[in-house]
C-alpha cells in the first residue's frame, strides 16, 4: 500500500486526485490531505438545497461535489481528510468498519474516546467528529472521511444552514448532526501538524507491505486536468443535481409574489407564478425568459437586466427577484 501526504489544498484537485487513483491505478493507497474552506456535497444531492447560498456567496466559500454518496460535509484548515483506495471482490467491497477502525483505534490510543456511530460516523460522547462515504469502481473501493480537529464550527454551521420547505426533490438529504472538535479532548502539546503526521504514521504502520509515496508531476497534471474539466465546473457541482422544484416568493411594492420553478439537469424546465400580483404581461414575459435557462445566478441576472425595459421592473426589483431564486 502506498501512503501519501498530499499537501495540495485545492478541494477540486483533491477530489479529482481520488478519482484518478481509483480508476487509473492498481495500487492500494492511503492518503492524508486538507482543503481550503469548502462545502462538499454528496454525489446524489441537490447542491442549492444543501448550502446557505447567500452566506456562501458573500464569504466566497468554494463548493464541490464528490464521487461518493452520503451527506454534506465542510472542510477547512482545521479539518483533516483521509482516503483509502483498496482492491477486493465484487459484492464485498463496501465495509465502513474496516476503514474506520484503524482511525478510531488511533484516536483511542491518544486518549480520545472515539467510537463508530450508527450512520458511518465517528463520534465522541455522541457528537460527530467524522463523516465517511464510499464509492465502488469495478474491483476497487474508495473510502474517505473527515476528522474535525479544530475547525471553525460556528462558521461550518452557518455555511450549511438550510431553509426548510423551499426545495422539493428526491435527492439524498443530509442529517445535520451535533459536532465537536477533536482538539478539545487533547492537551496543548498537540497541534494539527502533529496530529496529521501521527494519524498517518499509525494507520500506515497498522497495515502490511506499505511504503510512502510522493505525488509525481504526471499525477498532479492528470488530476489537475480532471479537476478543471469536471470537479471545478458548474455542470458537475450544481448541474448534476437530481431534478428539483423550488417554491419561494419575492416582495415587490410591499406585496409577496409566489412562484415555483422546476429544474432538471441544471436547467429551468418550467417557471410558474402562483398568484396574479404582477401584471399579466410581466408574468408572461418573465416566464418566457426563464424557461430553459440555466439555474445559474450570473446567467439569469444578465438575461433579466437586458430585458428589464419589457419587464417593467427596476434594478432593485430584479435583484430582489433574483435572490429569491436561490
Amino acid at each position: 500500500m502506498l501512503g501519501i501526504i498530499n499537501k495540495i489544498t485545492d478541494p477540486h484537485f483533491n477530489l479529482a486526485l481520488e478519482e484518478y487513483f481509483l480508476k487509473n491505478s492498481d495500487e492500494e493507497i492511503f492518503i492524508i490531505w486538507q482543503s481550503d474552506p469548502v462545502i462538499v456535497v454528496g454525489k446524489h444531492q441537490n447542491t442549492y438545497a444543501e448550502i446557505n447560498y447567500p452566506f456562501v456567496k458573500k464569504g466566497q466559500i468554494k463548493v464541490a461535489r464528490r464521487l461518493t454518496g452520503g451527506g454534506t460535509v465542510f472542510h477547512d484548515e482545521g479539518n483533516i481528510n483521509f482516503t483509502f483506495i483498496r482492491n477486493g471482490e465484487p459484492g464485498k467491497l463496501v465495509d465502513f468498519k474496516r476503514f474506520v477502525t484503524p482511525v478510531t483505534q488511533f484516536l483511542n490510543k491518544i486518549g480520545v474516546p472515539a467510537m463508530l456511530g450508527g450512520k458511518n460516523d465517528i463520534l465522541i460522547n455522541g457528537e460527530k467528529i467524522s463523516g465517511n462515504a464510499e464509492h465502488v469502481y469495478k474491483t476497487r473501493v474508495l473510502h474517505h472521511g473527515t476528522l474535525l480537529y479544530n475547525s471553525d464550527l460556528p462558521y461550518l454551521k452557518e455555511a450549511i444552514k438550510i431553509t426548510a420547505g423551499k426545495y422539493f426533490d428526491k435527492s439524498v438529504q443530509s442529517n445535520r448532526s451535533k459536532v465537536v472538535n477533536i482538539s478539545s479532548y487533547l492537551d496543548k502539546t498537540w497541534n494539527i501538524i502533529r496530529f496529521k503526521d501521527a494519524v498517518f504514521d499509525y494507520v500506515l504502520n497498522s497495515l502490511s507491505d506499505t511504503e510512502k509515496y510522493t505525488l509525481s508531476d504526471n499525477d498532479i497534471s492528470i488530476a489537475g486536468n480532471l479537476a478543471k474539466n469536471k470537479y471545478a465546473t458548474w455542470a458537475w457541482i450544481y448541474g448534476y443535481s437530481p431534478a428539483y422544484i423550488l417554491k419561494n416568493y419575492f416582495t415587490i411594492k410591499n406585496l409577496k409574489v409566489h412562484f415555483e420553478l422546476s429544474v432538471s439537469k441544471g436547467f429551468i424546465r418550467e417557471f410558474l407564478f402562483n398568484d396574479d400580483v404582477l401584471p399579466f404581461g410581466t408574468r408572461k414575459y418573465l416566464t418566457g425568459i426563464l424557461n430553459n435557462l440555466q439555474h445559474k445566478e450570473d446567467i439569469i441576472r444578465n438575461k433579466l437586466h437586458t430585458k428589464k425595459d419589457k419587464l417593467h421592473l427596476s434594478d432593485k426589483e430584479i435583484e430582489a427577484f433574483l435572490s429569491s431564486l436561490f
